[in-house]
């Protein structure tokens, strides 16, 4: 199969991010990074795509009259850096249909928790606070709702008694390490596909075997 072309979106400290970095400087993830983009300036995130020598900028979200106007430079940047596939890594922007539109069903993003349950923002604490006794990650394709888009992958860890949203939420990274690089591996190898769904229900994701 071809090279990923693959842009990311961040905002924050970008530990997703280097897990992308790592996979394809190790070649264990047949990806290009055409560009990283953060909507915050001067985050760690950035400084990781300088060091590992990717191409980055910054387009603060605040600078334009709203969100259709500030996706709509979104998509042209990436898009004139040739990117085909997004992967969202801690990027807290809600991307509106102008954006989804034009990268249909390549969008993806990493949850900190076994969606349906636990949504948004804080959802280790969520997690905590309802005292289940199992937590998880999620890869999914992005669609217009927040975290509700059809769901790829999930992985599991147990929430022990003294977990805080921390403690918790550092077990949680190591696992969405590691299931973000291998669905990135699957979409490379065009193994992952969206199933509508029939007579109102759901789109469901397949994942053939290699």
């Amino acid at each position: 199969m071809a090279t990923l072309k693959l842009g990311i979106l961040v905002s924050g400290s970008g530990t997703n991010l280097q897990a992308i970095l790592d996979a394809v400087a190790n070649r264990t993830l047949d990806a290009e990074i055409r560009l990283v983009v953060s909507n915050v300036p001067g985050v760690r995130a950035l400084e990781r795509a300088r060091d590992a020598g990717v191409p980055h900028l910054v387009l603060p979200h605040r600078e334009y009259p709203n969100r259709e106007a500030f996706d709509q430079v979104l998509v042209d940047t990436l898009r004139g850096a040739g990117v085909e596939w997004v992967a969202l890594a801690g990027f807290m922007r809600v991307l509106t249909a102008k954006f989804l539109c034009a990268f249909e069903r390549h969008v993806v993003n990493i949850h900190p928790a076994l969606l349906p349950a636990f949504p948004g923002t804080h959802a280790q604490k969520q997690a905590v606070d309802y005292g289940v006794k199992v937590a998880g990650c999620t890869v999914h394709f992005v669609d217009e709702g927040v975290d509700t888009g059809p769901i790829i992958a999930q992985r599991t860890v147990p929430v022990l008694d003294d977990d805080d949203e921390p403690r918790l939420g550092a077990r949680l990274l190591e696992q969405e390490h590691a299931i973000y690089v291998e669905v990135l591996r699957w979409i490379a190898a065009d193994r992952v596909r969206v199933v509508p769904g029939e007579a109102g229900a759901r789109a469901h994701v397949v994942v053939s075997p290699p």
